[in-house]
């Protein structure tokens, strides 16, 4: 695993713009970052990075009955009771998932550490299926890049094949909330593609969801019989819509146990079940036994960064404020992020379905991968 400096192609902002990339530069701060790439060997990825992606994301769906046959998991996990039933009745009667991303601690010479598994609503998706691979072609083309490189990617296809595949209700509606461009944005480039794959598609505002008669409808009073929200279900659960979602006839992508494994309590019942896994950490409610030297303190619910609080062998004390102090806590292993010059690197690993897809790497100045952080390409060369 490699980190070289290239130089990024001429005018790629306005290319980003034209194919809808408009949060590539956030608050004028850079979000995508081709300054620099990556570099793999075919190795790395298959033994280190794939395969491992598999397993663990079996391990997890292995835990789902677990956690849904024991009601103290439940209330430990800080789900809602009036939504127990609705939940286990979204697994046991197969409701299909869409796609998945993990987040590792990988320096390319170890087993890769899951940091945790960002199951409901992961992002970044846009810029690993698309538009990293169109750079690998760019700079392959301008000769840029050593031939024969190539890229672990093939989310794009995968997505695509799955909207073809699933038994998805139609019209199907694709919704985020108004204010996030670089929300509308990951929307947008999946109805392009379940659009491709056949699909008769509509958007709709989150904030446009209405309720006739316990039925989720469109601001035409039409049904929302299929719904992908990029709304965490945590959320969604609060709304003063929530009531309604046990009433409504409404297919969910991603369904509604995906809550179970997109909660960071996951990763101390991943620890339970397979302690010693080279792939996992040591991980711990935050009311038992804390891990030793090195620990992060993350809550059961949060993205990007926020709320967490770590602590390194040496003493070393990091935080990030946040929203997310309305759950519990769990503590984990500190795997930091491998250092390049002053970059802490983060690896993404993507599944759409049960099969891994893809990766993406984020860059932080930080331990803590903030969204601030920096999406950077790569390329896999023997």
């Amino acid at each position: 695993m490699k980190r070289h400096t290239i130089a990024p192609r001429p005018g790629w902002q306005d290319f980003a713009n034209s194919v809808g990339f408009t949060f590539h530069t956030i608050d004028n701060e850079p979000y995508w970052d081709e300054s620099a790439y990556y570099q793999f060997s075919l190795q790395q990825i298959e033994q280190d990075l794939e395969t491992p992606t598999e397993e663990l994301h079996q391990m997890a769906l292995d835990l789902v009955p677990d956690i849904l046959a024991d009601e103290q998991l439940l209330r430990q996990l800080a789900i809602p009771e009036q939504f127990w039933d609705y939940i286990a009745a979204s697994w046991r009667s197969g409701e299909p998932h869409l796609y998945g991303r993990m987040d590792f601690s990988y320096d390319g010479t170890g087993p890769a550490k899951l940091l945790e598994l960002n199951y409901d609503t992961p992002t970044s998706l846009f810029e690993t299926g698309f538009f990293q691979w169109v750079w690998l072609e760019d700079q392959l083309m301008r000769g840029q890049l050593p031939q024969g490189a190539d890229q672990f990617n093939s989310l794009q296809d995968k997505l695509e094949q799955a909207f073809a595949q699933l038994p998805l209700a139609q019209p199907f509606y694709f919704s985020s909330v108004t204010e996030s461009i670089e929300d509308k944005g990951t929307v947008d480039y999946l109805m392009d593609i379940a659009l491709q794959a056949g699909l008769n598609c509509r958007y709709i505002q989150l904030e446009q969801l209405g309720d006739i008669e316990g039925q989720l409808v469109d601001m035409d009073g039409f049904p929302i019989n299929g719904l992908f929200k990029l709304y965490p279900w945590e959320f969604m659960l609060q709304e003063d819509f929530a009531s309604t979602i046990l009433t409504s006839k409404t297919q969910w992508l991603e369904p509604c146990w995906k809550l179970l494994l997109s909660n960071k309590g996951i990763l101390p019942l991943l620890w339970q079940k397979h302690q010693g896994h080279p792939n996992l950490l040591p991980a711990f409610f935050a009311d038992k036994q804390p891990v030793e030297a090195g620990w992060v303190k993350k809550p059961l619910f949060s993205r990007e960064g926020a709320n967490i609080e770590l602590v390194t062998a040496n003493g070393q004390r990091l935080s990030e404020d946040g929203p997310y102090t309305d759950s519990g806590y769990i503590r984990q292993a500190l795997a930091p992020l491998p250092q390049f010059g002053d970059n802490y690197t983060l690896i993404g690993s993507w599944v759409v379905g049960d099969s891994a897809a893809g990766i993406c790497i984020r860059e932080d100045n930080s331990l803590i991968t903030k969204d601030s952080s920096r999406f950077l390409p790569h390329i896999i060369l023997e």
